[in-house]
């Protein structure tokens, strides 16, 4: 199985590929890690998309999580066989991004390039309540959408994402009971 997991700056996507990633025992990409390197400065591009390419050519089954739309978006979308846009408003994504931020405080947190402490900054507020939602980022999420909507789910809350996340877990049992009767 593969997962793209996409949306706004602190909708939870990271957490959600962590917990994909160990609910279904696959191997978890996080962009983050990709793009920056020790202090936030960016890493080259070239390099982040190899790495990112070596990640998808290496792995049958995957949980990538980022939006990143210049490393392999077109390949990642049409491999993956969910595609989960978390499109949370901005308020929410605000407080999830300061109660994240006040967990890792002075540390890196698991998703993140080693030597990138968590931050909560003027920058980041703003990239969460506007810049991040700027039209052609709308768009993107709009295309997605339009192109792949057969496999794309879109959470707009904490109560819809709890709601699919039963979901899946009664898929997973009902699975295990199958394989208990046919045993």
């Amino acid at each position: 199985m593969k997962i793209a997991i996409m949306g706004y700056s602190g909708s939870g996507k990271s957490t959600l590929a962590r917990e994909f990633a160990q609910m279904y025992g696959m191997d978890v990409f996080h962009f983050d890690a990709v793009q920056f390197l020790p202090g936030w400065k960016v890493r080259d591009e070239k390099e982040k998309r190899r790495m990112t390419e070596e990640f998808m050519d290496t792995h049958t089954s995957w949980v990538i999580d980022g939006n990143y739309s210049k490393l392999c978006h077109e390949r990642r979308l049409a491999e993956a066989d969910v595609i989960i846009l978390l499109l949370f408003n901005r308020f929410d994504c605000l407080y999830r991004a300061h109660r994240r931020y006040r967990k890792y405080k002075n540390t890196t947190r698991p998703d993140m390039a080693e030597g990138c402490n968590e931050k909560f900054d003027f920058e980041f507020i703003k990239w969460i309540l506007w810049e991040g939602r700027s039209k052609r980022a709308r768009k993107r999420y709009a295309d997605v959408i339009s192109q792949y909507g057969k496999k794309t789910v879109v959470i707009k809350n904490q109560k819809q994402l709890d709601r699919y996340k039963k979901h899946l877990a009664n898929l997973q049992d009902e699975k295990i009971q199958i394989f208990m009767e046919e045993s």
